[in-house]
């Protein structure tokens, strides 16, 4: 089975119930030596914070540890939560980044906090007030950075030059889950990243990129649309469901505002079958105009409460055709594979299957 689409994965470093950080970090070094080998194309670390299922708070420094631990595919971040961030030190560091490892770094952007409004807070240097909403300035900035145009009158014009890694430079996307990210690429001619796994209703506002980026009429550059989604393949679909217990477990518990590492696939399951039955207890007495979930599943990973479900699991067949139908509803020319799977191995296996059905 082939395919012309790019494969590639977006990895949260996700810490087994038991385990630690430390051994979550060796587990995407690990990983991303094994995909490297497998042909998959890029290799994103995601950026969270705060919390004990996500080993992932810097993918800035965990982007030269993996680069030098594999030789091919591209690695960057998926993403740099930029409001966060001085624009100046996201540039210095991604330059840096690409003038040690020409041509193999990206750095994808995103808007949001990656973490709740506490640990915001507690990331910000200045403390006295709420950080402003400057995300399209810090961009700009950013972009001016990078790509040397920051105008002549401006007071940090000079820095745009002292970029340690020219001419060097990494490979720029937008990351997104709504509409108004699919306008900021479209208007910047940035390559474009959906977050299928956290909003699964984005083929419109993928189309609405291609719009938009149409409607500008860039000269030198063409639309190009990523679709990140979560993704478990096993040997059979029986087992597949099986790993994916432990993420529906895990961000079921996060709605509920309760944090916890991932749990082992048995306990899960337990867990999941008793909340089954307590929602029938729960609605046996409910008239028709209850409050009934119709089609939503408030277990998909990492999907909002009341989302549609959109988690691709199963068979190496089932996955593929699944995958290639979620690619063409996008029309996204990449796919993102994003899971939390309990067991490490569980894990690898996954992605070597997922390579082999796609032919890498």
């Amino acid at each position: 089975m082939s395919s012309p689409l790019l494969l590639s994965v977006l990895d949260q470093s996700p810490i087994a119930e038991g385990s630690t950080g430390a051994q979550a970090l060796r587990n995407t070094i690990d990983l991303a030596r094994l995909c490297d080998e497998l042909g998959y194309h890029r290799y994103w670390v995601a950026e969270h914070h705060g919390g004990p299922m996500l080993a992932g708070p810097s993918p800035e420094a965990l982007i030269g540890p993996i680069a030098a631990a594999t030789s091919r595919i591209r690695v960057g971040s998926g993403g740099v939560m930029l409001p966060h961030y001085s624009p100046f030190k996201v540039a210095e560091t991604f330059s840096l980044l690409a003038g040690l490892f020409p041509d193999r770094i990206d750095l994808a952007l995103g808007r949001a906090a990656g973490t709740d409004p506490l640990t915001t807070f507690a990331l910000q240097r200045d403390r006295r007030q709420a950080a402003p909403d400057d995300f399209p300035q810090q961009l700009a900035e950013l972009l001016a950075y990078l790509d040397d145009r920051m105008p002549a009158d401006h007071p940090f014009a000079r820095l745009a030059a002292t970029l340690p890694g020219r001419p060097e430079s990494p490979e720029r996307w937008l990351l997104g889950s709504s509409q108004q990210s699919a306008i900021w690429a479209a208007e910047l001619a940035m390559p474009y990243a959906f977050a299928d796994f956290i909003n699964s209703g984005g083929a419109e506002i993928a189309r609405l990129y291609r719009e938009r980026f149409a409607e500008h009429e860039h000269a030198d550059a063409a639309p190009r649309t990523a679709v990140a989604v979560w993704t478990i393949c096993a040997e059979s679909d029986e087992e597949a469901r099986r790993l994916a217990a432990s993420g529906r477990m895990a961000f079921q518990m996060l709605r509920r505002g309760e944090l916890i590492a991932v749990p082992a696939p048995e306990k899960a399951l337990a867990f999941i079958e008793a909340e089954e039955r307590a929602r029938e207890q729960g609605s046996a007495g409910q008239s028709p105009a209850g409050t009934g979930t119709g089609t939503a599943d408030p277990d998909s990973p990492a999907a909002p409460p009341r989302a549609q479900r959109r988690t691709v699991v199963g068979s190496p067949e089932v996955v593929h055709r699944e995958l290639l139908d979620v690619a063409a509803e996008y029309g996204a020319d990449e796919v993102i594979a994003v899971n939390i799977v309990y067991d490490h191995q569980a894990r690898r296996r996954s992605y070597e299957l997922l390579a082999a059905a796609f032919g890498l």
